[in-house]
């Protein structure tokens, strides 16, 4: 992700595939993402709507609820992060929006899906706060008494999971470590986090990183590189890892499960790799079999089942 001068002289920093700064402050995304967003809806198995988890900053989030819950049923509560290199995709994106209807409708859960604002107009740390809110916005119900009547009446806040893939998988983990800081409310249990292909430094992404955390610790920064004292307050009973043979971030992912695993942290963590594919191929190819088969363990996991190998 070398940040390269253009040829173009009104062209400051460029980073492919995400976007191009422009002398006068302008951001030209490589992948516009505007068209392909598409509105909450009301389908046979899941019905979904939009909330305001915040006006200032202004914060949103997809909200999903599958079909057929009984007057008394309590389901598990998913909290959802996007990836996209902190500075692309959104909870509205047409592939996230199918994506997460699939893990409600066949896992039965409730999802609460991060609309984050993106970098670099919103220099980090604005998505890990904004995911921070979102979390503790659904939390919020965990009494009875949150904003959302469907989700006072029927979320299950002993039942709380949390995924996302790429950069929304290191977010994943950040709100974890501020769950594990701040203690939870009363009631609530984080069952597990599921981290999809996670970004934790360590490669030539880091200079887009770096360039959009102004201000950062460098290379050692513990949002880019957990230390062991984080890793130990990871606020969560169980993790599980997804890796791709053939994706440039699979190291990491396997370094985040043995750094898991030394900090002293409490829980158990477990990894599935799948082999030949590459980095987010089951956004990328949901249809594959292996993107199937991924799923198909995710569901498992927030099932709270055993998870089998790929």
């Amino acid at each position: 992700m070398e940040p390269t001068k253009s040829d173009n002289g009104d062209v400051l920093h460029e980073f492919f595939p995400f976007f191009k700064v422009y002398k006068d402050g302008r951001v030209e995304r490589m992948m516009p993402m505007e068209k392909l967003k598409v509105p909450p809806s009301e389908d046979a198995e899941v019905r979904s709507k939009d909330v305001t988890i915040s006006t200032e900053p202004a914060v949103l989030a997809r909200f999903f609820a599958p079909r057929g819950t009984g007057p008394a049923e309590r389901l598990p509560v998913l909290i959802y992060i996007h990836g996209g290199g902190f500075s692309i995709g959104s909870a509205f994106h047409r592939v996230y929006h199918e994506y997460v209807s699939l893990l409600v409708a066949r896992a039965r859960v409730v999802a609460v899906s991060v609309e984050y604002r993106l970098a670099p107009e919103n220099p980090i740390p604005a998505c890990y706060d904004d995911a921070w809110a979102a979390t503790r916005w659904a939390l919020g119900h965990a009494d009875g008494n949150g904003p959302d009547p469907w989700l006072n009446e029927h979320g299950d806040f002993g039942r709380v999971y949390i995924t996302g893939d790429s950069a929304g998988a290191n977010i994943c983990h950040n709100v974890a470590v501020r769950a594990g800081r701040a203690g939870l409310p009363a009631g609530v249990r984080i069952a597990g986090m599921a981290l999809v292909h996670p970004y934790f430094g360590g490669t030539d992404d880091d200079k887009m990183w770096l360039y959009m955390c102004p201000e950062n610790g460098g290379l050692a920064d513990p949002r880019l590189k957990p230390p062991p004292e984080d890793l130990a307050r990871v606020g969560c009973e169980k993790v599980l890892v997804f890796v791709a043979q053939k994706d440039h971030l699979r190291g990491r992912g396997l370094w985040y499960r043995e750094e898991l695993k030394r900090s002293g942290w409490g829980g158990s963590v477990e990894v599935v790799e799948h082999e030949g594919e590459s980095h987010v191929f089951h956004i990328l190819k949901p249809q594959c079999d292996k993107a199937l088969d991924l799923k198909d363990k995710l569901v498992d996991f927030l099932r709270g089942n055993a998870v089998g190998k790929a």
